[in-house]
């Protein structure tokens, strides 16, 4: 029996309905080893996973950070105060994401990695040292870009295994859309 409630929302079936309970067990194994925090069994295997893509995120974001701060020092020309501006906007921006992304490593039991030595090999986005405005515009946009697709494949990866993580990675993703729209317009005028 499948019907439909207002809205068009699926109603459960019988069957559904029926099984439409709690996982004692893992509600019992949530009871055990309290050294773990908010690691609870039911993260299996993917919370290692999780980890190493958070933290080549970190990594993404710190090298946006330092590009944008780079060109935040160095932009010139008529238009370059207003977007040199917006360029620190954006390097702080991104500053909060990896403080939410290296929080949230350590929330599920790993250890951010900062090491300056690894962080372009495991970044997803390029460092840039553009010295005319517009390439800087092009760099910082095709960076936002890469970061539009990663997290929205993290996302899709990550699907119900981890909701804190996936509401965490939404929530950066609509910041950097925000990000590549913005520099998007700024190419346009």
């Amino acid at each position: 029996m499948n019907t439909k409630t207002p809205g068009n929302v699926r109603a459960l079936t019988r069957e559904e309905a029926d099984s439409f309970e709690l996982d004692l067990k893992s509600i019992e194994a949530a009871k055990r080893s309290l050294d773990n925090g908010a690691v609870t069994p039911s993260y299996g295997p993917y919370r290692d996973r999780i980890v190493k893509l958070l933290n080549d995120s970190l990594a993404t974001e710190l090298i946006c950070v330092l590009r944008y701060k780079r060109h935040h020092f160095t932009a010139h020309g008529l238009a370059s105060p207003k977007i040199a501006e917006e360029f620190m906007v954006h390097a702080l921006e991104e500053a909060a994401h990896a403080d939410d992304l290296a929080r949230r490593i350590v929330q599920l039991g790993g250890e951010p990695d900062f090491s300056p030595d690894s962080l372009s090999k495991r970044s997803h986005a390029d460092y840039d040292e553009s010295s005319d405005l517009k390439a800087m515009v092009r760099a910082n946009l095709k960076a936002e870009r890469v970061a539009v697709e990663t997290y929205r494949q993290m996302i899709a990866l990550i699907g119900d295994k981890d909701p804190t993580t996936r509401n965490l990675l939404e929530h950066i993703l609509r910041e950097e859309e925000e990000h590549a729209d913005e520099l998007a317009d700024w190419l346009e005028e």
